[in-house]
């Protein structure tokens, strides 16, 4: 049975493109998707678990938890390495550990190494 895996991020049409001007929504959402491509054609059964705004994060990843059971739970890096959303990244970590006590966190550095990040944890 292949190990499931949740990697939280923000949705394209949530993130704020001023801060990365060459970033586009859609370019964001190809390299998630060859991302979680990536990662089921390694054997992992991998699906991306979108959030849209500060204040919905903890609710959306609580909703995704309470509907599977996962082995590891990615948390991207445009919510990890933004200062603006410190207490969203606190909050989802104390969320998976509170609703995904088994599951292991795991941490990428963009939307290219989450295999990688994913690897290291299982």
């Amino acid at each position: 049975m292949s190990k499931k895996v949740l990697m939280v991020g923000w949705h394209p049409d949530a993130v704020n493109y001023e801060k990365w001007p060459a970033l586009t929504p859609e370019k964001l959402e190809a390299s998630l998707r060859a991302d979680e491509k990536k990662l089921n054609d390694l054997g992992f059964n991998a699906s991306l678990g979108f959030i849209h705004s500060s204040e919905s994060a903890a609710n959306d990843v609580e909703t995704l938890l309470s509907n599977a059971t996962f082995d590891v739970v990615l948390i991207g890096a445009g919510v990890r390495k933004d200062d603006d959303h410190f207490l969203v990244f606190e909050r989802l970590v104390n969320v998976v550990h509170e609703h995904a006590p088994e599951a292991r966190i795991a941490f990428n550095t963009g939307p290219t190494d989450s295999d990688a990040a994913v690897l290291r944890w299982t």
